[in-house]
């Protein structure tokens, strides 16, 4: 975990998904979160390794105010709207 949120109704994390040149950053919403493991210092989440590589890549300028790149994040998780968003 790179970042986070603690936003109401827009808790995300920002996780790195491999080492330096291989992997990117992607936005998890707080939702997907179920254990935290603070000994271990690991984060747990209902998503797959695969469903985490292939989430939209996570974009510094857009994750704010941009409309488009948060429906496109609220579609991938099913969410059923912008990200952070309430479902119609």
């Amino acid at each position: 975990v790179d970042k986070h949120s603690d936003e109401v109704g827009d808790a995300y994390l920002v996780v790195d998904t491999g080492v330096w040149i291989f992997g990117k950053e992607v936005l998890l919403p707080a939702s997907t979160v179920v254990r935290i493991d603070t000994a271990e210092e690991k984060v747990y989440v209902d998503r797959t390794k695969e469903q985490i590589k292939d989430a939209p890549e996570f974009h510094r300028d857009k994750h704010i105010g941009d409309a488009g790149y948060r429906e496109e994040l609220g579609t991938y998780y099913g969410t059923g709207a912008p990200f952070g968003g309430r479902p119609a």
